[in-house]
């Protein structure tokens, strides 16, 4: 019996390990994953070049996308200061939010509806022509948002409606909806800004968001914190809502780019959309709580900051 051992030993060898039947099946999913490790490289390669070649050849859409991005970015450090504080009184809510309201009213005036009927004028638009053309693409961005609105489900982020009976989970998205719905015009207005022929003004415009975004952020977190979420998922939930203003940001550069007469129509229309959001959105919100007198102080007060920006940058 040794010696049969010894002559043929393989003969009394065990089974195969799992280890050693699953080796092949092993390599192959290795394989498979360098492959796809490599494929994702190239398709990330050629979409950095196909970016770059994009950006390069529509230098409005880059500038509009930094813009937003940088207003987004503004409303993410408003929401991380729930962080540090876990409540601040209603007035101070009702005069920040009324702060925003102002310049926003402002950049709508200023930044927007005023270069799109000099815009329309520029394109040999007669001066009542050019009124009527403002006051369509006015009332048409308005009607865009309250559409939007209609088709969104949402919630008012500083007077959650008691009647709505849904589990926390639904809930926060509901707020996230309708803090969304109030950025996307934002971003479609910093997008048409970049996207025309004053660069100064844009610039003026996305400062003026930017610095409007940051006690939005923060009041948008501070609710849902004084609903009882925890403070990383408050912060996330408003930094979750500023995301949308690089896609209006984008969306906008691209529609001035589509040909010189739909300038003063996106110009217009962004503005009519900051309007409707300013009287159906923030002032109620800065009002429902009792300190009006103190929201319109504040709203004149940002007026008056953006309007100093325009003058400044434009």
């Amino acid at each position: 019996m040794i010696r049969a051992q010894l002559r043929n030993p393989l003969s009394y060898r065990s089974t195969p390990t799992s280890a050693e039947r699953n080796a092949p099946r092993f390599r192959l999913r290795l394989r498979q994953i360098a492959m796809l490790v490599v494929g994702l490289i190239f398709v990330l390669v050629k979409s950095y070049e196909g970016l770059h070649a994009f950006f390069a050849s529509h230098p409005q859409v880059w500038m509009a996308l930094i813009g937003s991005s940088a207003a987004a970015g503004l409303t993410a450090i408003g929401a991380l200061g729930v962080l540090f504080t876990r409540r601040i009184s209603e007035r101070t809510q009702d005069v920040m939010l009324g702060y925003g309201g102002g310049i926003m009213l402002a950049a709508s005036v200023f930044s927007l509806i005023i270069p799109a009927m000099n815009q329309a004028q520029a394109l040999s638009y007669g001066k009542t022509a050019a009124v009527l053309l403002t006051a369509t693409g006015i009332m048409l961005g308005g009607l865009f948002v309250l559409l939007i609105n209609h088709l969104v489900p949402h919630q008012h982020f500083i007077a959650p409606n008691p009647q709505i009976q849904s589990a926390r989970t639904s809930r926060i998205w509901m707020f996230v909806m309708a803090v969304t719905i109030h950025n996307f015009p934002e971003g479609l207005a910093i997008g048409v800004g970049f996207g025309g022929d004053e660069m100064g003004k844009a610039i003026a415009l996305a400062t003026g968001i930017g610095i409007q975004d940051i006690p939005e952020g923060l009041v948008v977190a501070l609710a849902l914190r004084t609903l009882g979420y925890s403070p990383w998922k408050s912060a996330g939930a408003g930094i979750l809502s500023g995301l949308v203003e690089p896609i209006g940001g984008v969306l906008g550069a691209l529609a001035t780019g589509v040909s010189a007469t739909a300038l003063p129509w996106a110009l217009a229309g962004a503005g009519g959309a900051m309007l409707f959001v300013i009287s159906h959105e923030v002032i109620p919100e800065s009002h429902r709580q009792g300190h009006e007198t103190q929201a319109t102080l504040g709203l004149l007060a940002g007026f008056v900051t953006m309007m100093l920006l325009d003058t400044l940058l434009g």
